[in-house]
């Protein structure tokens, strides 16, 4: 009846000065003790002065008791120890100055390392936010809201617009439009018939449907990631730290050299000396500095690191496992090309899809919008707009009736509609097709674009030494094999539910230290289970923030590279400080053990070693120029002129492909007009910037990039671009002479244009992947 009481109130204490508040209460007390002890000192009162030292080491005696119990609970006999014995070995000789000066260092070690180490909860607030807790559930008496653990398997439940399917269930209305993306992660909408299966979590992005419940609360989808993410975090091992790992063999060094000074000498002092000169300073403060520091030099790039431990793990991590959308990709489709039917323009298309499009929810349609305001496109106002919800939406723009979205199985689709079709398969692309009056007029492709600086991060990253890359996604193998092949990652596993994620992310930490990216609800349950879960908080979900040790608050993945460049750095000079420390201390403790060194005297000599480390440990807040080169703000500013300049020339890169179909469907005047409007947009608004960037942007980033030989590639597409270019140019003024484009001409000036579209498009990509990504 006892012993369980005792235990209990045992774990109680140990508790109680665990408290993250004892650290700093006690740092002041200790070093208010010594500070009134040297003045005492000063005044002549050696008792007195006694008396406050002996105070301020008794005060650092019970909580380095607890923090020694609580190491002993968890198998560990940390550093802590060694100061426990120094300090009461100084106590029982009267050496009260000595520590005085241990309990100020412990009490500043602890505190160090309990800002560095306060980590945030993982009860994963924001699943169980997003969980619903009700359901409609329709009777033969009407539709009423029920408690969710109401419902039972077989029940026939509405899901409203925008609301959260509350369990796993079958659509029972004639369709359902669906945002995956909580589960899977896909940024594209779905849409589900009759009878297909739905998982809970998903939201309801179309009209409302009827859904029969096929599980329970607890048997649903939902309710399994939020169990699966709890468990995973629970599993998740301990982290040792640095200073625990290197006092595993000092401890027993310093104890073993203690006592045979005491055996040889028969003098207490000489132990309690040894064990004085022995308190692991280099480990208590060295090694928590040098976290800090990175800690802070890490937030200041926009990575929020929760704890100490993950900035140690990170700097030894070997294997990066990847989510694919939100984290290497942008996370929101994007338009990839516009294509028109051959007596329309691109620019038309695309401003007629956009002004239909501008009060239409769906993510797609936001997606037309923006790249048309991008582009410059004056929107017109439309009028009798409907929405359909999986279909599109139809209304009149400048008094034509145009629709904007999917097209029926049984519409008839002519040649160039049939290539859109192939070329969507081919490229993992939504298609919006735009009919205007009746007719095929156009499509919009669309396509969850990678991050420009993804590729310049992998590179940084595989340098680090992550000797291991790969992704794991919920998307279609298709378009996660092609992002995998262009970033040249080591494995690619698509398809992967939650727990599918998981099982992934422990085999691989079997092999190493292993770090987890994602953005989505569906990455925190492998983000819990990961050594270390890097979470990209600036646009992804509050889940994977709170399941993550890492935080990326910039929506920049190329700060990924930066933090574990940053780790590996901060981890090395808290080894060099720890080892150094150690080196000098072992020193010092000869001395002692020889009788050289009074305990007094060896505290002070500690406090030099202890100068000595942090001052070094502190290079950790210096900036290591690997890590990213430094731009001037001139160069800077050249770059986000020239990306914004880049998004206003996707159009050109339009026309010049447009105009190679029309030559290739009927090379008659209708194809030279387009090749003449081709040639002015070059002349006028593309080789401009081409001439700018060669002659501005390229010299402003030699010296960041270790000089112009860095862009000699890039000056290289710039000589094709011309030269394509006035080929064209050539082309034209045979025609005009000729009265029409002859049948030699038209092999020849479709390669130019297709070989321009092609080197464009390589090279833009080319320059943001590795300028443009420099910028902040």
């Amino acid at each position: 009846m006892h012993q369980p009481t005792l235990a209990l109130r045992l774990r109680r204490l140990i508790a109680a000065v665990a408290l993250p508040r004892l650290e700093p209460v006690l740092l002041a007390v200790t070093a208010t003790a010594l500070t009134a002890g040297g003045i005492a000192w000063l005044a002549g009162a050696g008792s007195l002065a006694d008396l406050f030292w002996g105070l301020g080491t008794l005060s650092a005696v019970v909580p380095a008791v607890g923090w020694v119990l609580a190491a002993l609970r968890h198998g560990r006999a940390g550093v802590d120890l060694i100061a426990v014995l120094a300090l009461v070995g100084t106590l029982a000789v009267h050496e009260y100055l000595a520590g005085a000066l241990i309990a100020l260092m412990l009490a500043t070690g602890r505190t160090l390392e309990a800002a560095a180490q306060r980590r945030a909860s993982h009860d994963l607030r924001a699943l169980l936010e997003h969980a619903p807790r009700s359901a409609r559930r329709r009777t033969d008496a009407g539709v009423a809201t029920v408690p969710l653990a109401e419902v039972a398997a077989g029940d026939l439940l509405v899901v409203g617009p925008g609301e959260v399917v509350p369990v796993d269930g079958r659509v029972e209305s004639a369709a359902a439009v669906l945002d995956e993306s909580v589960l899977t992660g896909e940024s594209l909408q779905i849409e589900r018939a009759r009878d297909a299966l739905v998982r809970s979590g998903v939201v309801n992005a179309g009209g409302a449907f009827e859904l029969r419940a096929t599980a329970t609360e607890q048997d649903s989808t939902y309710a399994g990631i939020v169990r699966l993410a709890r468990q995973a975090g629970a599993e998740s091992a301990p982290v040792v730290r640095l200073a625990d790992r290197y006092a595993a063999w000092f401890l027993p060094l310093s104890l073993a050299v203690a006592g045979l000074a005491w055996l040889i000498s028969g003098s207490a002092v000489r132990a309690v000396a040894v064990l004085v000169v022995a308190t692991p300073c280099p480990l208590l403060l060295a090694a928590p500095v040098a976290i800090v520091s990175g800690l802070s030099r890490a937030s200041r790039l926009g990575v929020v690191i929760r704890d100490g431990g993950a900035l140690e793990n990170l700097g030894r991590a070997r294997t990066l496992l990847l989510d694919k959308t939100g984290t290497l990709t942008g996370g929101r489709p994007r338009v990839l090309d516009v294509i028109a039917a051959p007596d329309v323009r691109p620019t038309d298309v695309l401003r007629l899809a956009a002004s239909l499009d501008q009060y239409s929810p769906h993510i797609l349609a936001r997606a037309i919008v923006d790249t048309a305001r991008e582009r410059g496109l004056a929107l017109s106002v439309p009028t009798d707009v409907t929405e359909e919800p999986g279909r599109g939406a139809t209304g009149t723009v400048d008094g034509q009736r145009a629709s904007v979205g999917r097209l029926g199985a049984a519409t008839a689709r002519p040649d160039w509609a049939k290539a859109v079709d192939t070329r969507a398969l081919l490229d993992g692309a939504a298609i919006a097709w735009l009919t205007v009056d009746g007719h095929l007029t156009g499509a919009v492709l669309l396509r969850d674009p990678l991050r420009h600086d993804a590729p310049r991060t992998l590179r940084h990253l595989r340098a680090a030494g992550i000797d291991r890359l790969l992704m794991l996604t919920g998307d279609r193998a298709a378009p996660a094999h092609e992002v995998a092949a262009v970033l040249g990652l080591d494995d690619v596993r698509a398809e992967l539910g939650p727990a599918d994620k998981v099982a992934a992310v422990r085999a691989e930490r079997e092999r190493a230290v292993t770090v987890m990216v994602g953005d989505g609800v569906n990455d925190a349950p492998a983000l819990a289970a990961a050594d270390i879960g890097v979470a990209m908080g600036a646009h992804g979900s509050t889940a994977s923030s709170e399941a993550a040790d890492i935080v990326l608050t910039a929506d920049r993945v190329d700060r990924l590279a930066d933090a574990v460049t940053l780790a590996q750095r901060a981890r090395r000079i808290a080894v060099q400080s720890a080892l150094g420390g150690m080196l000098m201390s072992l020193a010092a403790m000869g001395a002692a053990a020889f009788g050289l060194l009074p305990p007094a005297a060896g505290a002070l000599l500690q406090e030099g070693i202890d100068v000595a480390v942090i001052l070094n440990a502190l290079r950790a807040l210096g900036t290591d120029q690997a890590t990213r080169p430094a731009l001037t703000p001139a160069a800077e500013a050249l770059i986000h002129r020239f990306a914004a300049e880049h998004d206003d020339l996707q159009d050109v890169l339009d026309a010049v492909r447009d105009a190679a179909d029309r030559l290739s469907d009927n090379p008659g005047p209708t194809a030279l007009a387009a090749v003449e409007e081709t040639h002015r947009l070059l002349t006028e608004r593309l080789l401009p910037h081409e001439y700018a960037e060669e002659h501005e942007l390229y010299p402003a980033l030699a010296p960041t990039l270790g000089g112009p030989e860095a862009t000699a590639t890039m000056s290289r597409a710039h000589t094709e671009i011309e030269r394509l270019s006035r080929r064209i140019a050539i082309h034209l003024q045979l025609a005009h002479a000729g009265g029409s484009l002859s049948a030699e001409q038209l092999d020849d000036l479709r390669s130019c244009l297709y070989g321009l579209n092609t080197v464009l498009r390589l090279h833009f990509t080319q320059e943001e992947e590795n300028y443009f990504s420099l910028a902040p």
